[in-house]
């Protein structure tokens, strides 16, 4: 029997007063006033003796000094309009309200950000390794924090960027699967690779069945909120509020949502509330505000407490997480967060991960959490990604169609000589992990897809990476084990949600599938290879010998396709900006100009030298 939400459950300040039907809401929260800061500066110029650039200078430190004081105490009243949440003595949030970010809180240093450096995946010898095996994978953080720090005029870390994340960003028109059929359809292709003349890429993608939202079955969702002090900027705390209301305006009855905030503690803002009761939703949304540490710990273990109390069977039962950093008290250990989760993923319910804002953010957690939890890891910089993910690709956010799926490549070596898997540097499995159905694997949401890419060569282009071993059986003095006919043989094994014992698909890949030149190939094979490509130039990859950024431009622009939600556009020019920045930190700055030792640019006249005249040796001062 359900738990049918009740008003008593609700720990909003006063909630007697909005819950009961016929009165009305409160008005809006309180909130607090920015101090404004008005300094106005006259600077003395002209001609004069030396005295008047003393004594302006002077002033203008003086008045430098007081603008600072006022600037200090307008952070003191940011601070104190900014204090953290009280509790009540059953952890309920009271008195919430948003506070205006100070606004000198944006320039936190980007090396407080945690993007971890991934290693990237070598070439192979299809003689030695023929085997690749790997987990699949459908986040997309990686390339929303990579716009976001595009659009600010920064590069990321090289190493950083998760390509597969970058790939799996973008919809391609795979087809969907045949009824009664497996969970998902498999697609392949071959053409010539764009990164180096001599070899070939290989595309492989997966294509969930699609569940329109209407089908989606009973959901339990229990929002895990980071509401500390840095959630205050526009871009976190307001941002995440608009984008759960754009996901509760599609719940109905039958659902129940929960919202557990953290804080220097955490609290409960809503026990298993009504899908359909936007009233109830969008005000206690509303109500949230900004301050304190982050105990992120103790909300987990709450929010999942939560999960459990309103548990729907054969439902979807998941904590979505939202933060902007990481956790700084309360359970911070990695290995005690990941054992949690996956306990609770066992018992039915997924966590998913959704990231806002720079500053102290911990990329690397948010992606091995929902790696864990069964769940899918996005960064919310934009409403549109908001849109993109809570509202129109929200069947395969909350609903998984197939668990524990994993890719396993076996390359022919009588006609592969090398191959190097793009990406899923941190999702590789050991090749007897492909049959233990006790190694856990990524997970596929209804319509979501999944692209990988091998580069690799054809023993005929010879210009190995790697030279040739001295012992063993050289392919071309008979060793005819091989087809001469197939590549690779391409297998894949997934559960489905309520299963615990794998289903086995498998697939030649030929030697006729490729086309001849890397034009004959899909708009789609052609715009992931560029994705691709982008991704290993800002890692700084060493395997792309004919491949840059004007080359890139070039095959992005040929493959936009059908395009119509513009994602596709907007990438042309995350790249052309790229591009860009990437030159300009190539050109070199000049220090020393005509020869003299003196700083560019020039220092002030009011705060230098008199200006001298180089047609006056003597520097005698002009009248």
């Amino acid at each position: 029997m359900k738990t049918k939400y009740s008003p008593k459950t609700v720990s909003v300040s006063d909630p007697t007063l909005y819950l009961q039907r016929g009165n009305g809401i409160p008005s809006a929260t309180n909130m607090a006033a920015l101090l404004l800061v008005a300094v106005s500066l006259t600077a003395c110029g002209g001609k004069g003796a030396e005295v008047e650039h003393r004594q302006a200078e002077q002033r203008h430190q003086e008045a430098s000094q007081r603008q600072a004081e006022m600037r200090d105490a307008a952070k003191v009243e940011m601070a104190r309009v900014a204090a953290p949440m009280q509790m009540s003595s059953n952890g309920a949030v009271m008195g919430m309200s948003i506070a205006p970010m100070p606004r000198d809180y944006a320039a936190i240093p980007l090396a407080q950000n945690k993007f971890e450096q991934q290693v990237q995946n070598g070439i192979m010898v299809a003689g030695e390794i023929p085997v690749s095996t790997f987990s699949i994978d459908v986040d997309t953080g990686s390339y929303a924090t990579l716009r976001r720090m595009l659009r600010e005029g920064r590069l990321p870390e090289k190493g950083t960027v998760r390509v597969e994340e970058m790939l799996n960003y973008f919809a391609y028109d795979y087809p969907l699967p045949a009824k009664n059929a497996a969970p998902f359809s498999v697609t392949t292709e071959l053409a010539p690779s764009p990164y180096n003349d001599d070899m070939m890429l290989l595309r492989i993608g997966l294509k969930g069945y699609d569940l329109p939202k209407s089908q989606l079955g009973a959901s339990s969702l229990v929002f895990l909120l980071d509401v500390s002090g840095s959630m205050a900027s526009v871009d976190k705390l307001p941002l995440l509020q608009t984008a759960l209301k754009l996901l509760t305006a599609q719940l109905s009855a039958q659902d129940r949502v929960s919202i557990v905030v953290y804080a220097g503690a955490a609290g409960v803002v809503l026990d298993g509330a009504s899908g359909n009761d936007t009233q109830t939703l969008t005000y206690a949304l509303e109500q949230l505000s900004a301050g304190g540490s982050t105990n992120g710990g103790q909300g987990i273990t709450q929010a999942y407490q939560l999960a459990k109390k309103h548990f729907i069977p054969n439902g979807i039962n998941r904590v979505i997480l939202a933060t902007d950093g990481d956790f700084n008290v309360g359970v911070t250990d990695f290995d005690d967060l990941i054992a949690l989760i996956e306990k609770e993923k066992d018992h039915g319910i997924g966590l998913t991960t959704l990231g806002f804002g720079l500053g102290n953010y911990n990329d690397q957690l948010m992606e091995q959490l929902a790696d864990k939890g069964n769940g899918n890891y996005a960064y919310i910089d934009t409403l549109n990604e908001a849109r993109k993910v809570l509202v129109d690709e929200l069947s395969s956010s909350l609903f998984t169609i197939a668990k524990d799926v994993k890719v396993q490549v076996e390359f022919n070596p009588a006609l592969v000589s090398e191959y190097r898997l793009i990406g899923y540097e941190n999702r590789a499995l050991a090749r007897e992990d492909f049959n233990n159905d006790k190694v856990d694997a990524g997970e596929i949401g209804a319509g979501h897809t999944v692209t990988a890419l091998y580069e690799l060569r054809y023993v005929e282009a010879g210009q190995m990476a790697n030279d040739k071993l001295r012992y063993g059986v050289d392919a071309q003095t008979g060793q005819e084990k091989y087809s001469r006919e197939e590549i690779a043989f391409l297998k894949l094994r997934y559960k489905l949600p309520e299963q615990t014992q794998s289903q086995l698909l498998s697939y030649p890949i030929r030697l006729d599938q490729n086309v001849k030149l890397l034009e004959q190939a899909s708009d789609d094979f052609r715009f992931a290879a560029a994705v691709a490509g982008l991704g290993q130039l800002l890692n700084g990859s060493h395997y792309l010998h004919q491949f840059d950024y004007t080359k890139l431009s070039l095959l992005a622009r040929s493959a936009l396709g059908d395009d119509p939600f513009g994602y596709r556009h907007e990438f042309v020019q995350l790249m052309e900006t790229a591009a860009a920045i990437e030159q300009s930190n190539h050109v070199p700055i000049k220090k020393v100009f005509d020869g003299t030792d003196k700083p560019f640019p020039p220092q002030d006249k009011l705060h230098g030298e008199p200006v001298r005249d180089k047609s006056n040796p003597r520097n005698e001062r002009l009248q």
